[in-house]
């Protein structure tokens, strides 16, 4: 992942100072724009002793010719070859790797933060750009103390196992039975149907990517140490954190040169994420990049439809540019309302990734121009549509009544007709004593 290198140098048609005030914009570092431009000039330079060392083995070779031509010994010049053939590579070397060195410097400088990404170092400066609630406009969220929170409608209605998970895995470990994995699988299952009716395809990805592919698709350097990683002799593969990932690398090195009937490409992606396991339906978007800001609004509503269709209060807020990703130009998130904890917590976050992952995974877009000075890519857009444990949580906080759990009308086909869920045991000793 990475900004085009000539997009640091003014002279090549970039603009320096857009991405000294992107930096800026997301507390990043501004000298490391000053030292990739330092290095630019320095591998300029260095291309250029090549080509000088080359013009002089061609001139070495031309007069060789010649020598041999009038049948005169030319074993001076030979040698001579031989050094300079020698410096050649150990300078064309030379420059391979400090080209290496300035590209993966350039790889740490963020995607420019788009323009109307709110200016803030902290998320308490996120925007709120809209809310919304099934009772309509004037419809208000609140805190309920009456209601039990999540885990505990979970364990009364007989869907969640916490101890075992506990012995098991440890903190935060559980098992899902009986009806939590009929509410997950149902959530997965018309997630999945609610995008392949808006024209997506669906896909399930492998769950594992080699090194090399997660070293383009990932800022390694930054998520390294999260990563789980499968090692075999020589052969390193990560585990996937949400299927954005090989979903990105599936048409790496590839030309899509007609973008107007090739493009744009929606995929519904599903996979189970290992960085916090729990299962995922994914947004994932190609499209030329003129269409990658309009294809952003239709993700974003998309996930606001299928909550409204779920009946989840929710507010869409618009995420400041000091916590944007590296990659991220600009990012949204939907957060639905847990009425136990009184908060809004998110559910989705939407991102417009532009070309900074498909540069580096080589994902062309259109026949190049008479004029055109830079190589063009495809934009790349992600989105969630629905993490479903978290979206589970959000769902029986809001859904449950004194008897039991009603399930949303959408899930209901899912849930072999049921309409609704009766309590299946009392809440363990411990937490009656903490509820009382």
């Amino acid at each position: 992942m990475t900004l085009d290198v000539t997009t640091f140098i003014d002279s090549k048609g970039g603009n320096a100072e857009e991405i000294r005030e992107s930096q800026r914009k997301r507390g990043e570092s501004v000298e490391l724009v000053d030292q990739v431009i330092e290095m630019y000039a320095e591998w300029v330079k260095l291309d250029f002793e090549v080509n000088g060392l080359n013009k002089q083995v061609n001139a070495v070779q031309k007069e060789i010719g010649a020598k041999k031509k009038a049948k005169e010994n030319a074993d001076e010049l030979v040698a001579q070859k031989k050094v300079l053939d020698a410096q050649v590579e150990a300078k064309r070397k030379e420059t391979r790797e400090f080209e290496a060195q300035m590209r993966q410097k350039a790889s740490t400088v963020g995607n420019l933060v788009a323009k109307d990404v709110p200016y803030s170092l902290t998320e308490d400066d996120n925007v709120t750009l809209r809310t919304w609630h099934p009772d309509g406009p004037n419809g208000q969220v609140q805190k309920k103390t009456d209601i039990m929170p999540h885990h505990e409608v979970l364990l009364r209605l007989d869907a969640m196992d916490l101890e075992r998970g506990a012995k098991v895995v440890g903190h935060r470990g559980y098992f899902l039975t009986d009806d939590g994995v009929d509410l997950n699988q149902a959530l997965i299952s018309y997630a999945l149907d609610f995008l392949r009716k808006r024209g997506y395809k669906k896909i399930q990805p492998p769950f594992m990517v080699n090194k090399d592919i997660m070293g383009k698709t990932a800022q390694l350097s930054q998520f390294d140490e999260e990563l789980y990683k499968v090692i075999a002799s020589d052969d390193e593969k990560y585990l996937i954190a949400t299927s954005e990932q090989p979903i990105s690398a599936l048409h790496s090195d590839e030309w899509f040169e007609d973008p107007k009937s090739q493009l744009p490409i929606y995929y519904a992606g599903y996979s189970t994420c290992f960085l916090h396991q729990f299962e995922k339906v994914e947004q994932f978007v190609i499209t030329a990049p003129e269409e990658s800001w309009n294809a952003f609004d239709t993700m974003l509503g998309n996930s606001e439809a299928f909550y409204q269709s779920l009946g989840l209060p929710y507010r869409v807020v618009a995420i400041v540019s000091g916590a944007l990703n590296l990659a991220a130009s600009k990012k949204c998130d939907l957060e639905a309302w847990f009425p136990f904890q009184g908060a809004y917590k998110e559910l989705v976050s939407c991102s417009n990734c532009t070309d900074y992952q498909s540069r580096r995974l080589e994902v062309r877009c259109g026949l190049k121009t008479k004029d055109q000075q830079r190589k063009v890519y495809v934009h790349m857009l992600n989105g969630t549509m629905c993490a479903t444990e978290r979206a589970l949580c959000c769902l029986v906080e809001n859904y449950q009544t004194p008897d039991g759990l009603v399930i949303p009308e959408v899930l209901r086909p899912y849930m072999q007709g049921r309409d609704f869920l009766p309590w299946k045991k009392e809440l363990p000793k411990g937490l009656q004593k903490k509820q009382g």
